[in-house]
């Protein structure tokens, strides 16, 4: 099975030029932890839960709030997305996948087509329901010790 039948596909995007209170608003508003970076079109970055909690300030909203504090409510996205993302393509294998969030110790893949265009997302949530839903091959296992696909494989897309 391919990514395609398990990935998200309503996505909610945001630009470089979003705010962190942007951020924070839709975090609170979704039940989800990732949000795409979209520029004209194209996939530039990722932004997660963690990235908003490592920038915000732990005083906003509380009695110990300074001026400061709010003003971290102002940094734009840009400031703070990962840009090198790693992606998937539809038709790359869910195996694929899941040995690159592993290996490379992420949370999920966007799945984006030819032109670096999203399509979806995958997170280690859809895939380990699609693994207990499905069940597991007999003997089929995930070599750890071997690298997930790097630019040039089958199955890995850089944005």
């Amino acid at each position: 099975m391919n990514i395609d039948s398990i990935m998200v596909r309503d996505l909610v995007t945001v630009s470089m030029d979003h705010t962190l209170d942007d951020v924070r608003s839709i975090f609170l508003s979704h039940r989800f932890h990732h949000l795409l970076v979209v520029e004209d079109g194209k996939l530039v970055g990722i932004v997660s839960d963690r990235d908003l909690l490592r920038n915000i300030s732990p005083f906003i909203g509380t009695k110990a709030q300074r001026t400061q504090d709010v003003y971290c409510l102002d940094r734009k996205v840009h400031q703070f997305m990962t840009r090198n993302v790693f992606t998937v393509s539809p038709d790359t294998p869910i195996k694929v996948a899941m040995s690159m969030l592993l290996w490379h110790n992420i949370s999920c893949v966007p799945v984006i087509d030819e032109q670096k265009r999203p399509l979806g997302i995958c997170t280690w949530h859809d895939m380990m329901r699609y693994s207990l839903e499905c069940g597991v091959e007999p003997g089929c296992t995930i070599d750890h010790a071997k690298p997930p696909p790097k630019p040039g494989d089958v199955g890995f897309k850089a944005a």
